[in-house]
């Protein structure tokens, strides 16, 4: 299997049980999004459907580009909920024990985008296609 077949595997399986569990319970990410952002709810039930169609859009040749992008723009845009959800973790309810999830999850979210635009054929960076 090449690099990016595997991680177009990975990102699959990663994006499209947690679009379904955005979907079927968005309970649990309204209480982490930012105050800012207008129609929470709406915007949890958006996420998860843009995380579902971008999952199947990674095996849709003709979609794939497509896909890579907005995979990789969906996770600039729940960067902010992911450092509001750390802040409530860590900072507001001390629970230190989270730390295993979230001191990971926020320097990894680059590597998210990096993931989705070169699974989608967006990039080929660092490595380049064969001639």
């Amino acid at each position: 299997m090449e690099r990016r077949d595997l991680l177009r595997a990975i990102l699959a399986a990663f994006y499209l049980p947690a679009g379904i569990v955005h979907v079927a319970w968005p309970a649990p990410f309204l209480t982490v999004m930012p105050a800012f952002v207008p129609y929470p709810y709406e915007v949890v039930i958006g996420t998860g459907i843009v995380e579902i169609l971008g999952a199947i859009a990674l095996y849709i040749p003709r979609l794939r580009w497509l896909a890579g992008v907005m995979l990789a723009a969906y996770a600039v845009c729940v960067y902010p909920a992911n450092i509001q959800h750390a802040w409530n973790d860590i900072a507001v309810a001390h629970d230190y024990a989270m730390l295993w999830y979230h001191v990971p999850r926020l320097p990894f979210q680059p590597v998210l985008i990096w993931a989705a635009l070169y699974a989608g054929q967006v990039i080929d960076w660092p490595w380049r296609r064969k001639v």
